[in-house]
């Protein structure tokens, strides 16, 4: 398949820079569900080790509020993600949802979209791993 002149670099090193900019999109799209996963494994690790060790000795409210202190900062972090993916997906100046050609800058909008849908499901999915600190009052 033979490139376009709007597809080759106008420099020797610019593809070297357009992959390492699409390196990073791709590190930067898995940051949003790794935070969720975190925050899930903390969250419910924590309440085991209090329910199992420490329910006696202390109140849980302690523990709660820390708990919702780092959901905060997680849920601030995920939202910092998803605005610059949302950013990267660049749809407010294009207007355009999809992009069939297929050209670098369509793969970094790609990047962009994926990126702000994960940070969005990760951000939903740490809201509902907070619920049960929330609504529970106690571990029985």
């Amino acid at each position: 398949m033979e490139r376009s002149d709007q597809d080759r670099p106008s420099h020797p090193r610019e593809d070297e820079h357009e992959f390492a900019e699409e390196r990073e999109s791709l590190w930067r799209i898995t940051l949003g569900p790794t935070i969720w996963a975190f925050h899930f494994l903390i969250s419910y690790a924590a309440v085991s080790v209090y329910c199992f060790k420490f329910e006696r000795m202390f109140s849980m409210g302690v523990l709660r509020i820390a708990l919702i202190a780092m959901t905060v900062a997680m849920l601030a972090a995920i939202a910092w993600i998803g605005w610059r993916a949302f950013l990267r997906w660049d749809v407010r100046d294009t207007g355009e949802f999809s992009n069939p050609e297929g050209s670098a800058e369509d793969r970094h909008q790609f990047l962009g979209h994926a990126g702000f849908l994960l940070a969005l499901v990760s951000f939903i999915g740490v809201v509902y791993d907070t619920l049960p600190l929330i609504i529970l009052g106690t571990c029985r």
